[in-house]
């Protein structure tokens, strides 16, 4: 089917060369919130500062929409939970107004559904430093980089704590 010439079609410049994903990366994300009616992503971002740990736990921001009579906020809810949020309606609107210095959010609208699990970074754990005495990759009499790779795993097998002498 022919376009037609009034059909606007993004143009991307071309480059022959790749670039890091992570310089598109917030005007992609930009992009997604602003779909949703979230013209200033902070309000998704800082939730947890804004509602506070125990209604985050509970509720998230999906969409925002303004109108005439001001804008309505809609929070996916755990099941079960959205009766305890119509409760704090009110001082949760004041708390998302206050952050936001405008009265932007007049009405809270309910979704209740399951909430994806927040994904934690935690550290890895640290390695202890030291290798057991008497451990056999220590005697070890071979290529160098097999006995560095013996040491790494007795490193790892090795308790975290060293025992303690009574």
């Amino acid at each position: 089917m022919p376009q037609r010439s009034d059909d606007k079609q993004p143009e991307f410049a071309r480059r022959n060369r790749s670039e890091p994903v992570g310089r598109q990366a917030g005007d992609l994300g930009s992009a997604a919130l602003a779909r949703m009616g979230f013209r200033d992503p902070t309000l998704v971002l800082r939730w947890d500062d804004i509602a506070g740990k125990d209604i985050a736990r509970i509720a998230r921001p999906m969409k925002f929409s303004e109108g005439a009579n001001g804008g309505t906020l809609t929070l996916r809810a755990e099941p079960g939970a959205a009766l305890f949020l119509q409760h704090e309606t009110r001082q949760l609107c004041e708390r998302i107004n206050a952050y936001l210095g405008r009265a932007a959010v007049t009405k809270l609208r309910f979704v209740q559904g399951p909430l994806a699990q927040k994904l934690i970074h935690r550290p890895p754990p640290k390695r202890p430093a030291h290798v057991p005495p008497g451990d056999p990759a220590l005697s070890y009499k071979g290529p160098d980089s097999l006995r560095d790779a013996l040491v790494n795993l007795a490193r790892a097998r090795a308790p975290r704590t060293p025992p303690r002498g009574n």
